[in-house]
């Protein structure tokens, strides 16, 4: 039977990563309520041989069931017949395999239903998933909707909504409009408040909303007249069940063909809000676009994951004069550096989640008790990381994600342009993760600060200061001076005190900042496990120099070049 788990050492090896120790026992409370719920763990090695079985489940339902749904699922996709949304055959069973499996709201507290499971192993679940079907991750993953309803909304809603997610309801964020795409500060849906039914009636239209005939739909309006900002917006929860909301279509997509996507007429619809107005977009929606960041980090590990095992099996089975094309060097380097390139996003997709995982254990903790001075300063620190390690992560992986699909299409030949083979539909699927959730040119104006506030520098100098074993020191030392470069480099950037300017590098600024995150992140999987050793050497060397070659192109560049770039 094939595992997507068990036959992947990586996830094993990010998941026993030495601070998730300190994770599970704040998840867990110090393992408190192990008397209330029986499935609640002991200990610390209880808990992780959890996480094992449990994504050992969601391995073997994406090996045996999504997986090989995804054709199927890509041919078929989703239709609307009466107003409503029906899936593919593939998708609902899907679905409905992982609900009665119990692991829909796992990350959710045990009292409504949920496993109580960190972001670790639900994000490690997400890459799974990703890489059996990149569509139904989509809809799978929308249980980050849970996550933000337990953290903002009321006692009342949670109670009301949240249960439903280990049932199996689906879920949708309605964010984006037909004028407010990227820069949703522009969003009009309005949300009007009935005093005499004490109820708040949303009307207008959404457009582009993933899986939107949902459920449990958390919606973003413009609660307060005569706005036109951030500040006028806020957060509501709406009920399918009550029927005031037209899907006016699905779109037809290029890719991820099994998730829909809707356009919606919302009419009178009645809602709730959820925390307080004002704050939706400021507050809440920027925190589930942080989770929605993520998970578009998790999808791209799983989609070049499947791209790249496509790509391998294909390479060692295709003869071309007389021997197998993986033979050929043009050939093993290219998938060396795909299998070098997912080291690497992987080992920053963990570290990410994290470093939430650390920042939202001690949030939900202060809302029973008060935290000391070494616990706040600790929630600061890795929010703060959290923070600038989200969209470099969103942007690193979406990008190597289309290399990685690119170059194993191009391994097959002719043969991946034609249907016949899975990459054809990776290499589509592949494509969006640059785009929703926030563009990469918008993943970089949210990275930037991270580079001009030193944010990165000071990570970047903590990783020196960590030790490594004796043979790994020249890998340290080219790291600490692509550290040095770097911060000269911003140096060079930043003294023309031209915002344009500052913009025009930012991606190139971003990008190095990366390579050497990402360098130290290997080289400390390197220092756990020797495993690593090539792919930190490989990841490293190519990070230098493509460092050098964007140094060298910033130091013969001056703000009066800008006018040379505006030609059209």
């Amino acid at each position: 039977m094939e595992n997507y788990y068990t036959d992947n050492p990586h996830l094993k090896f990010q998941l026993q990563h030495p601070l998730m120790e300190k994770i599970v026992r704040l998840k867990e409370l110090n393992y408190s309520e192990h008397e209330k719920f029986d499935y609640a763990p002991l200990d610390y090695e209880d808990a992780l041989d959890s996480y094992h079985k449990v994504l050992e489940i969601v391995g073997e339902i994406c090996g045996e069931v999504i997986g090989p749904n995804a054709e199927s699922v890509d041919h078929e996709g989703p239709q609307l017949i009466n107003n409503e949304v029906q899936y593919a055959l593939g998708t609902q069973e899907n679905h409905d395999v992982l609900t009665k499996a119990g692991l829909i709201g796992m990350s959710l507290p045990r009292q409504y239903g949920g496993l109580n499971f960190p972001m670790v192993p639900y994000v490690m679940a997400a890459e799974l998933v990703s890489r059996a079907d990149a569509g139904f991750a989509n809809i799978w993953g929308l249980q980050d909707c849970a996550e933000t309803l337990h953290e903002f909304a009321s006692e009342e809603i949670k109670n009301e909504f949240l249960p439903r997610f280990n049932k199996g309801a689906t879920a949708a964020m309605d964010l984006t409009e037909p004028d407010a795409g990227s820069d949703l500060q522009a969003v009009q849906l309005k949300a009007t408040y009935d005093v005499q039914k004490d109820t708040w009636f949303l009307n207008g239209v959404k457009r582009f909303i993933t899986n939107g005939d949902a459920d449990i739909s958390l919606v973003l309006a413009r609660s307060e007249e005569g706005t036109t900002d951030a500040r006028g917006l806020s957060l509501f929860v709406y009920d399918r069940s009550n029927n005031a909301v037209s899907v006016r279509r699905i779109e037809n997509k290029l890719g991820i063909k099994g998730s829909p996507t809707c356009e919606l007429v919302f009419k009178n619809a009645p809602s709730k809000l959820v925390g307080e107005t004002k704050l939706g977009l400021i507050k809440y929606v920027m925190s589930l676009m942080n989770s929605a960041r993520l998970g578009v980090g998790a999808q791209s590990v799983g989609i070049a994951e499947a791209a790249y095992r496509e790509a391998i099996k294909y390479a060692r089975e295709r003869e071309q004069f007389g021997k197998a094309i993986i033979q050929y060097p043009a050939v093993y380097e290219m998938l060396t550096l795909m299998r070098v390139k997912i080291d690497g996003i992987r080992t920053l997709l963990y570290e990410t989640a994290r470093f939430v995982d650390m920042y939202k254990a001690y949030s939900l903790i202060q809302h029973d008790r008060k935290l000391d001075s070494t616990e706040r300063d600790e929630m600061k620190y890795y929010q703060k990381n959290a923070d600038v390690l989200t969209p470099l992560l969103k942007l690193i992986s979406s990008e190597y994600c289309n290399q990685i699909a690119y170059d194993a299409l191009q391994i097959h030949g002719g043969t991946g342009y034609m249907k016949d083979f899975p990459v054809e539909r990776l290499y589509r699927d592949a494509r969006i993760t640059t785009i929703y959730e926030g563009t990469s040119q918008l993943q970089v104006v949210a990275a930037i600060r991270g580079v001009t506030n030193g944010a990165y520098v000071k990570l970047l100098k903590e990783h020196a200061a960590m030790p490594v074993k004796p043979e790994f020191e020249y890998l340290k030392s080219i790291l600490e001076k692509m550290t040095d470069q770097f911060a000269k480099t911003v140096e060079k950037v930043t003294e023309f005190t031209d915002n344009e300017y500052i913009d025009y590098h930012a991606r190139r600024l971003v990008e190095m900042a990366g390579n050497v995150i990402i360098g130290f992140l290997l080289l400390g999987d390197a220092n756990r496990d020797a495993m690593y050793t090539k792919s930190t050497d490989i990841f490293i060397r190519k990070g230098r120099a493509e460092n050098i070659a964007t140094v060298s192109y910033i130091n013969n560049s001056h703000p009066k070049d800008l006018g040379d770039f505006k030609m059209i």
